[in-house]
């Protein structure tokens, strides 16, 4: 399956360290949850960019993705100065911008 485009933005963003591009994937009621970490609007995944994304120098790489339920499942490869390894990342997309992004 090809990646949509706004979860390859999100994926470029972050690997290029462009806050003001990763933050624009998102719609700005965005809801965001890491491992039972919940972020709200924009401003929150903001807060969650700087600690655990951009902010960690992480660098991201998509394992496999697919689509059920209009929901698409990402297997994630991450690397930083973070959390190291793999992980799912559930996206639900709203057009062309991230709505809701649940990690686990």
């Amino acid at each position: 399956m090809t990646t949509p485009d706004p979860i390859r933005r999100f994926v470029a963003a972050t690997n290029a360290g462009d806050t003001a591009a990763f933050l624009d994937t998102f719609t700005d009621d965005a809801f965001l949850s890491d491992w039972g970490r919940d972020f709200h609007r924009r401003d929150g995944v903001a807060r969650w960019n700087q600690s655990d994304n951009i902010g960690a120098q992480s660098n991201l790489r998509i394992v496999r993705i697919a689509q059920r339920d209009g929901v698409y499942h990402a297997r994630v490869a991450v690397t930083g100065n973070a959390f190291n390894g793999e992980g799912d990342m559930a996206f639900t997309l709203d057009g062309e911008q991230i709505a809701s992004l649940v990690i686990s």
